[in-house]
């Protein structure tokens, strides 16, 4: 595999990465100060905190405030991250029609 299909492939986003992007770009998604950070969507914990995290490390996720460890803040969602949904969504599209 290439260097650039690798790159394209670690950049798509998967099914539930767009999901928790969607959830959070939706104002419903709330994360703990960490540094390893925990989603909860509508009041209840995210499933797949691996997603969270790793979403976070690839800057897509931030909390919207600081506050104390483990304190819940409203999750933002970053510039980057509202262009990959914008990108994941186009894809998508292109891949539907």
């Amino acid at each position: 595999m290439s260097d650039t299909q690798s790159e394209q492939q670690s950049s798509e986003l998967n099914h539930r990465e767009r999901t928790t992007l969607r959830a959070v770009a939706s104002g419903r998604a709330e994360i703990s100060c960490s540094c390893e950070p925990d989603l909860f969507v509508d009041g209840l914990s995210c499933c797949d905190q691996a997603t969270t995290r790793r979403l976070v490390r690839r800057g897509f996720i931030e909390a919207a405030a600081e506050g104390p460890c483990g304190e819940l803040v409203l999750a933002a969602l970053t510039a980057a991250g509202m262009a990959a949904l914008n990108e994941a969504t186009r894809a998508g599209a292109v891949t539907a029609a």
